[in-house]
């Protein structure tokens, strides 16, 4: 079963057969609140565990490989039941959400001990993929995205929501760019409506949960989307967050509030601004590029092989990591803001000391994103809030290193404004101010060495509140009588082994061994026998223990209430603690590319509004941090669309033909998003887009063949590239027959030259000979080789791309360098040899050799009448009459050579025709 199809699957699930009026209190409380919460799983709290029951349990049991057992829940009637401890619930939980399972937490809102019949419960959280805070449930240096699709079939409104950070982001994008746009994002959830899902069709989400928005969602009616933004964020306009006027992204937004506020039941606090973003200001890569160019998955499954996200991710905190991975995923198209990163960059790398002192001291933030929002949804641990606390304290110290001289300056920073363009801003750094007001608070409130959840008194330190302080010291007054009412014991028994312990059955206890029976006064009550000895109280230790457990059970109130009391005030403090969480991650982020390009010798490339891709010994990043230092071989690139457009790249296999145009494309992605290059200089103009088709892969699940799938994803690049865009093509056309594929791969090499609409800087890898021809033809094209060396029979690739084209595919050299087995190999000489000579049975027909080498089959006969003759006619002086007569003898005349010379050729009209050639 899909993720997309579970809320479908819990909506059919029958309600359970019973007589409610003979069933249990607690069995009615059940049915009561599961009827709320219909397409959930409802996990119910009983004591220490979380229970489900009917078809929710048998879910349960298949997802979680639990135990299903049964339950008497009145009227003779039995339901099924599983249930998992309450202490474990966070690693059951991840299960259920990776399986794209809605989960109600159902929790006991009173004290059992108290509760006059049954405990009073409530639904207090419905967690959801898009909606998981949980540390634990989180990959702490990725987002988190809870989207929403909206769409009238020419357009989309799509908006994002990380929970745990606040980020907040809505845009309208055509409609024709959804599927992209969603897999760029990679979001955990997705709400669609019907339009919106219909675009997405079968596409592959990378393991998104889909759901669908109902019909009637208030949210979708006219007019109530822009006023359900409006109140929540308590302004008069949506100008200011520059959705006005844009409905379906205003739509999309409302929808992931509402959404929010239904699972956080009506809590949502954290969110408190919302930012439009404008697609024309990134570059557009989609889901394909980004898994093409290894951007943060490697190919081939190997979860433990670099990519280009981790080649430069030098990150020290998660919201560092956050950011970066997300300068990839949308590299700028702004060239003030491109230039101001890369000032910035540039100062980082020319200043170590002021880069180590930064990153020194940014090693010891924690997230202080994710936390001041979960303490802003009352889901912060005292631990949490204390970490907090410590990042906060140490804002002073990051701004300290920032001003560390070694060059003479004082480090600039970079500046947002309110369209989110980056400017530069000097002195210090944007939006890093310390929070001294939250952190002072934390510190006052918040113990040393807190425990994981308020209530056992150790919490709060001392001080900070007088009540809580006097309770306390009640409380350790009682338990010093009780140090002395041992004592006293003791004293009187003259039983030195006697001891006072506490249990939650029996309360406090005195316990003396059997050997000292005897001496235990007769007033004391017996309450427990043991093998070793008895237990015993007195009316002095009763009333003591009255006092201590009045006094505990008032601490973990007090305490429970202070700690939700220094959260509500330090949330008061989240728009600016918020801000300074950006700050410190924009600066780890351009730190991290500073370091990656010191170490590594990058170079600052040149961005412009040019046309031009001009690279000069240029690495590929992840395959050059693979090999280690001074291993891979550098090349150069000249591109540009008045220049040389369309490079046409041959040369064997396992040659580097696949790593050198990828690496142009992995060099223009680095430098929009401001990163230093691996290269001796790099002249980019700006590229709007990049497109791949590389690799062999099928879509088994959307019903496409590997030929289908190439031939889509050509069919994206034709009908989409721009002068702009930067096209990265390998082996087009090898699904399918040679000739086909020759075909296919020829018209597409033309359109991308002569098509003024496309016209995008091309690299074309191919293993077609024939292509070559095609830079005599077309002024824009230019022939690049794979240089190898053949010596002795065997061949080294030299990795050097140089200008001219490669006369042979060295197969089967390739063949014996993989491993085959010798005896194949030498059958495929013999068999290569036959075809070359024409002996074959009838395989190929014979190739003719040039300088004792093997040629590919040419697509056209070389020696042709009729090809000389269509050379000679002089078109410009011909009629009409003479042009459709010199076609038809040219056709016949084409037919008696491919049909042999005793064929016919018919007459041609009457007319002055040139004579033949």
């Amino acid at each position: 079963m899909t993720k997309s199809a579970v809320g479908t699957e819990l909506k059919k699930i029958p309600g359970p057969v019973t007589r409610e009026s003979r069933v249990s209190p607690g069995r009615k409380q059940y049915l009561e609140l599961k009827r709320k919460y219909p397409d959930a799983l409802l996990l119910f709290r009983m004591g220490d565990f979380y229970e489900t029951f009917d078809d929710d349990a048998r879910i349960m049991a298949r997802v979680l490989d639990i135990t299903l057992t049964a339950r008497d829940v009145g009227g003779g009637v039995k339901a099924p039941l599983a249930g998992v401890p309450h202490h474990a619930l966070d690693s059951y939980l991840g299960r259920l959400i990776k399986a794209g399972y809605k989960v109600a937490i159902c929790e006991q809102t009173s004290d059992p001990s108290t509760a006059k019949g049954i405990v009073d419960r409530a639904v207090v959280r419905v967690i959801t993929p898009g909606t998981v805070v949980e540390p634990g449930l989180l990959d702490q240096r990725r987002n988190n995205y809870l989207a929403a699709a909206v769409s009238d079939g020419e357009r989309v409104g799509l908006a994002y929501l990380d929970v745990t950070t606040s980020e907040f982001v809505t845009e309208e994008v055509p409609a024709s760019d959804l599927v992209n746009e969603v897999g760029r994002l990679q979001p955990a959830e997705l709400l669609a409506d019907q339009t919106s899902g219909a675009l997405l069709g079968g596409a592959r989400l990378d393991g998104a949960t889909v759901r669908a928005i109902e019909a009637a969602n208030p949210v979708l009616a006219g007019g109530q989307a822009e006023q359900s933004l409006l109140e929540h964020f308590k302004t008069a306009t949506l100008e200011v967050f520059g959705c006005e006027g844009k409905p379906l992204a205003t739509t999309a937004a409302a929808v992931v509030l509402d959404f929010l506020k239904q699972t956080q039941l009506g809590a949502a606090p954290q969110v408190t601004s919302l930012r439009t973003a404008y697609p024309g200001a990134f570059m557009r890569l989609d889901s394909r590029v980004l898994r093409d160019l290894e951007v943060f998955t490697p190919l081939g499954g190997r979860e433990d092989a670099p990519t280009l996200l981790s080649t430069i991710d030098r990150t020290k905190t998660a919201m560092g990591g956050r950011l970066l991975r997300s300068w990839l995923a949308r590299p700028l198209m702004d060239l003030s803001a491109l230039h101001s990163r890369q000032d910035t960059v540039a100062r980082f790398t020319g200043d170590p000391v002021a880069r180590g002192a930064v990153r020194e001291t940014m090693a010891k933030a924690p997230d202080i994103e994710r936390l001041i929002n979960r303490a802003c949804m009352f889901a912060a641990s005292p631990r949490e809030v204390a970490s907090l606390g410590r990042g906060l304290a140490a804002v002073p110290l990051l701004l300290d290193a920032l001003g560390a001289r070694s060059n003479g300056h004082r480090l600039d920073g970079v500046e947002k404004d309110p369209s989110g363009t980056a400017v530069p801003h000097p002195g210090g750094w944007p939006g890093l101010k310390p929070c001294d007001e939250a952190a002072a608070l934390i510190a006052a409130a918040i113990s040393d060495d807190p425990p994981l959840a308020p209530g056992d008194g150790t919490a709060i330190r001392h001080g900070f509140d007088a009540q809580l302080d006097e309770v306390r010291g009640l409380s350790g007054e009682a338990l010093s009588q009780v140090a002395a009412i041992e004592a006293e014991a003791r004293e009187r028994t003259g039983v030195k082994s006697l001891k006072i312990g506490y249990n939650k059955i029996f309360g406090y206890y005195i316990e003396v061994s059997k050997t000292n029976l005897a001496r235990v006064p007769p007033e004391w009550e017996r309450r427990q026998t043991l093998v070793n000895g008895e237990r015993f109280v007195t009316p002095a230790l009763k009333e003591y223990e009255s006092h201590i457990l009045t006094a505990r059970e008032r601490i973990a109130d007090l305490e429970r209430a202070i700690f939700r009391r220094v959260c509500a005030e330090v949330a008061q403090y989240s728009e600016r603690v918020l801000r300074t969480a950006r700050a410190i991650a924009e600066l780890d982020a351009v730190t991290s590319l500073a370091e990656v390009a010191a170490q590594n010798g990058w170079v600052r490339p040149d961005l412009d509004g040019g046309d031009a891709i001009r690279i000069k010994a240029g690495r590929h990043p992840v395959v050059e941090a693979a090999l280690g230092p001074g291993q891979f071989v550098p090349n150069d690139v000249d591109l540009s669309t008045t220049g040389q457009q369309v490079l046409i790249i041959t040369g064997p296999n396992m040659a580097g033909k696949s790593t050198y145009i990828r690496q142009v494309a992995v060099l223009v992605l680095l430098a929009q998003t401001g990163s230093f290059v691996p290269a001796e200089s790099a002249q980019v103009g700006l590229v709007d887009r990049i497109f791949t088709r590389t690799g062999l892969t099928d879509d088994i699940a959307g019903g496409r063949s590997t030929f289908m799938t190439e031939m889509v994803e050509t069919a994206a690049v034709l009908n989409q590239a721009t002068p702009r865009s930067l096209a990265v093509l390998d082996e087009i056309g090898r699904g399918t027959s040679t000739y086909d594929g020759l075909a296919i791969a020829k018209a597409v090499v033309e359109f991308l030259h002569n098509s003024p609409r496309a016209g995008c800087k091309t690299l074309f890898a191919t293993h077609y000979h024939e292509m070559t021809a095609l830079a005599g033809s077309m002024p824009r094209a230019a022939n690049y080789r794979v240089a190898v060396s053949e010596e002795g029979g065997s061949v080294v690739f030299l990795h050097r791309i140089v200008p001219g084209s490669a006369d042979r595919s060295y197969g089967v050299h390739v063949a014996r360098l993989a491993g085959m087995p010798q005896p194949v190999v030498n059958r495929a000489w013999q068999v290569l040899e036959e075809l070359e000579k024409g002996t074959g049975r009838g395989v190929l027909p014979a190739r003719t050799r040039r300088s004792g080498l093997p040629e590919q089959l040419p697509l056209f006969s070389r020696a042709s009448p009729a090809l000389d003759d269509l050379v000679t006619l002089d078109v410009n002086s011909m009629t009409p009459l003479d042009a459709m007569n010199a076609l038809f003898r040219l056709q016949e005349q084409a037919r008696a050579e491919r049909n042999g010379p005793d064929a016919k050729v018919a007459q041609p009209v009457p007319g002055n025709l040139p004579p033949p050639r």
